[in-house]
Parts: C-alpha cells; structure tokens; sequence
C-alpha cells in the first residue's frame, strides 16, 4: 500500500512563524502531502495565514483549547488522513527537497526517524549562537542529533517523523511540556522501532532570540530530564549529567578562587571557553556568533544543571 504523508504542526500564537514555515513548504518539490495546522488555544490565530496557501497546499486546519504542543500533536495525529506522519515545530523552516527525499527514505523502509536543524545567513547572531550551543558535540556529546555521539539517538519532536502504525501500538505524547519527545521516542524503541537519523532530512530552526528565553527553556529541559529517568528506568546516561557537574564545578572553582585569592581554579573553564570559542568560529565563520556561542554554551550548562538539581531535590515526578 502506498504511504501518503501527514505533515503535523501545533502552534500557538505564532502567525509570521506560520507564514515563513508554510511559505518553505510551498516551495516543496512534492507538494504531495497533507498539512494538518492544529491551533493550540492561540490569542493571534494563523487562520489567514493558512487561507492564503490553501490553492499551493493542502492544509487541514484545527483549532483546539490550549493543552501544550504534545496534546496538539495528539489531536492532529488522530484527525490526519496519512498513513505516515510528520511532526514539525511552528518555528522551522523547511528545505525544498525535504519531502522528496522523505519519500525515498519512506521506499526504503525507515519508519521511524529524526533530522537535524540548523541554521540560515538571515537567522539573528543569537538564534545561530543558541543553534551551535544546541548541537555541538563539545556542548551535547551529540546527543541532539550531532554526526559524533557518546549516547543512544532519540529523535525530537521539531523534527521526526514515523509510520501511523507506531503511533498506533505506543499511543501519543504525554502531558509534559518539556520532555515529552524525548519519552516518545524512547517508547517506540522499546517497543522494537529502530530509530535513525538523516542528515539529509534536516531544517532550518529559528531558536531562543535572547539569552534569558534560551536559559529558561534549557531549564525546563534539565528538570524534565530527572522526571524522564524516573519514567524509564536505566535511561540517564553520563552525558545527561555533565551539565549538573559542570555546574556544581564551576559553583566550587568560584568559592575556591575567592578563598584563595587564586584564579588558577578557573582555568579548566577557561580553557572550556577557548574550545568552544574556537570551535564555533570554525562552524559560523564569525567572531561575533562564537563570542556569544561560548556565553550560550555556559549559560546551557549552568541553567539545565540548576533545572536537573532542582527536580532531584523537589523529587519531581510525572503526574500524568
């Protein structure tokens, strides 16, 4: 049986996002595909947006009480007409042969995977330093996609897509508002579907614009972590944590360098800021980006190891 694509994308009070995330899909070299828009309670609709593609694409548009983008996801994945869904986040704009290639990966049998992101010439200086912090190997271990990697694969959900068939043996994505992506994936490959990742299957993803969003998000990210390993019991893995040791390190060479009067405690860190530094001039070609990469990479590990000890200490749990 042929398989038809359901592209799904929950949005809340986003309307240029959709505007720039439709107009990429628009440009599709296959335009075969469903749309399915699921409006998640939003204040600024993107109702007109969506009326103004509708004769480039075929778009079912929803609109629901606000419940969080997993519960969004859910109600589109119930009322899409495909039989291999696409999961999108509002803020991603997508490359013209992304579908195409899709369907080629779909011939070959992949039914479940995930794509990288990066980023555009006309994506701010912040959203390309965040995107750099966000991938790296030197700031994630590869753990988000990257090439090199230290732990097991997970696709997320501003990117993945699967076979209506997992969704149905595993259900959707739970009540978390950080998190729940990660416990998607993780069920399905429990339940015996292998999870790749397709360089070629990649976005482009406007990320946090200041660096006080950015350090809320990956706080949120570090608290959902200890409810995720609460869930699935062996999952936290060494590079879950090194956030949480970089944090607790740099807390005690501060304290120490104030005793002492030494600033030789600070040295490992700095030599850290030099790596990532360096390694993000390499990748942006930017003085500017790498200089605010290194103050995004500190800021990643400080905010989700505080969010990881917060929720160890408070014994956070899912509450279902």
């Amino acid at each position: 049986m042929q398989q038809q694509v359901s592209i799904i994308i929950p949005i809340y009070n986003r309307p240029q996002e959709a505007e720039e995330l439709l107009e990429s899909l628009s440009l599709q070299t296959d335009r075969d595909f469903e749309l399915v828009i699921v409006e998640d309670g939003s204040s600024i609709p993107c109702k007109d947006v969506c009326d103004r593609y509708a004769n480039k694409l075929s778009i079912s548009y929803y609109v629901k009480q606000n419940g969080g983008p997993g519960a969004a996801r859910n109600y589109g994945m119930a009322h899409a007409k495909g039989n291999y869904f696409v999961i999108l986040d509002s803020d991603c704009i997508i490359p013209p042969l992304y579908v195409e290639t899709l369907k080629q990966k779909m011939a070959e049998g992949v039914t479940f995977y995930g794509g990288p992101d990066g980023t555009l010439p006309t994506f701010t200086l912040m959203q390309k330093a965040v995107n750099y912090s966000m991938t790296a190997f030197l700031t994630t271990g590869g753990i988000r996609g990257g090439k090199k990697k230290v732990a097991t694969y997970f696709p997320r959900s501003f990117n993945m897509g699967f076979v209506k068939g997992l969704y149905e043996k595993i259900g959707g994505f739970i009540n978390m508002y950080y998190g729940e992506d990660l416990d998607f994936s993780m069920r399905a490959i429990d339940n015996g579907f292998k999870a790749v990742l397709i360089p070629e299957l990649h976005v482009y993803h406007k990320r946090r614009t200041s660096l006080k969003s950015f350090s809320r998000q990956v706080y949120r990210m570090g608290y959902a972590r200890i409810i995720i390993a609460r869930l699935h019991k062996g999952s936290l893995k060494l590079p879950h944590m090194a956030p949480t040791v970089f944090f607790l390190g740099l807390v005690l060479a501060v304290l120490l360098s104030l005793a002492t009067c030494n600033a030789w405690w600070m040295a490992p860190f700095g030599l850290y800021a030099v790596l990532l530094f360096i390694d993000a001039l390499i990748k942006n070609k930017s003085l500017p980006v790498a200089a605010v990469a290194v103050v995004a990479g500190f800021t990643q590990h400080i905010s989700y190891g505080f969010g990881f000890i917060k929720a160890l200490v408070q014994g956070a749990r899912f509450k279902g």
